[in-house]
């Protein structure tokens, strides 16, 4: 299958007062079209300005982008106004992320407004309309403002803004986090149709491992703003190799009181990612750390096919 997103050695740094900020360091990966890429990590990891650097919103400090095979990475502005048509974003807020000054029917024609899809009001409200249904938003919201709804509707307003330009790709940035546990199936059963239904790609962001168990073909692992371990998703959750990732999966609330559970407790200080020095950035709180660790920086190896890990120990950490 071939790939709608390509990354390749990916870096987004940040000038900061004490020197430069590494969000995103020599992140590589691919996205098949129709597929979901879950990107999980704690806060801070660097996965919501991998997000954003890969649509664009952010200009990369090196590496490179491809989207349906094109170099992406430095196009003109005009260039990536056509792209901003296949490539959209749904945020994590749906709250901040909508004009709390328009109304439900006007945020989701702005889009269309801007790309003067739709220049006839009445075609325009139309396609409102049918978008609104395909979300599930009952139309008689078309009038009412961000403020009045509550924060399904508000998410579900978000997706149908992201779908008005009918895109190839959607990056979703934490879009269930805000919302009520009931309500969050529903968005996630929402878009696994709507990807079926009109063939999407998704980079989905999350911090929850269980919801991106349940969205994603395939999943990338961040700590401090690299890639620490790549594969399939039901591969991760059963043959997970690096310590960090063991970690974040030992801290899923487990549903029986009666089966043991192990809880994997990280300790020691989190590296800075301001100028970080050579050596595994998670070396620090790793229970495996040796002396090469804090030495050099481990290599993205494909441990198994399909599998792929940094860690200087995953033969000796796996047996």
């Amino acid at each position: 299958m071939s790939a709608l997103i390509e990354v390749k050695h990916l870096k987004k740094y940040f000038k900061t007062a004490t020197g430069m900020l590494h969000a995103v360091d020599d992140v590589t990966f691919s996205i098949p079209k129709g597929q979901t890429l879950g990107v999980v990590g704690e806060s801070g990891c660097g996965k919501s300005t991998l997000g954003r650097t890969v649509l664009g919103l952010l200009d990369s400090t090196d590496g490179e982008i491809y989207f349906e095979g094109e170099n992406i990475t430095n196009v003109s502005h005009e260039k990536f106004h056509d792209l901003r048509r296949k490539m959209q974003i749904i945020f994590q807020d749906p709250y901040s992320s909508l004009n709390p000054r328009m109304s439900v029917g006007d945020i989701i024609a702005e889009p269309l407004q801007i790309f003067n899809l739709c220049p006839d009001k009445a075609e325009r409200e139309q396609k409102v309309k049918e978008l609104m249904d395909v979300v599930g938003l009952d139309q008689r919201f078309i009038n009412s403002y961000p403020h009045e709804l509550d924060g399904g509707r508000r998410q579900r307003i978000g997706i149908a803004r992201a779908l008005s330009l009918d895109p190839k790709f959607i990056v979703c940035d934490e879009p269930v986090s805000a919302l009520d546990v009931s309500i969050q199936a529903q968005i996630l059963n929402l878009m696994q149709d709507l990807q079926e239904q009109k063939g999407l790609t998704y980079m989905f962001i999350t911090h929850n491992l269980s919801v991106v168990k349940h969205i994603s073909d395939n999943i990338m692992v961040m700590y401090l703003g690299q890639m620490v371990e790549l594969c399939g998703a039901k591969e991760l959750f059963a043959n997970n190799l690096h310590p960090y990732t063991k970690a974040l999966l030992s801290a899923i609330p487990h549903p029986s009181i009666r089966e043991k559970h192990e809880r994997i407790i990280l300790k020691g200080e989190i590296s800075s990612p301001i100028n970080p020095k050579p050596g595994c950035r998670f070396a620090a709180r790793c229970n495996y750390a040796t002396e090469e660790c804090f030495k050099r920086d481990p290599e993205l190896r494909e441990c198994t096919p399909g599998h792929f890990v940094a860690c200087h120990n995953v033969e000796a950490i796996n047996g």
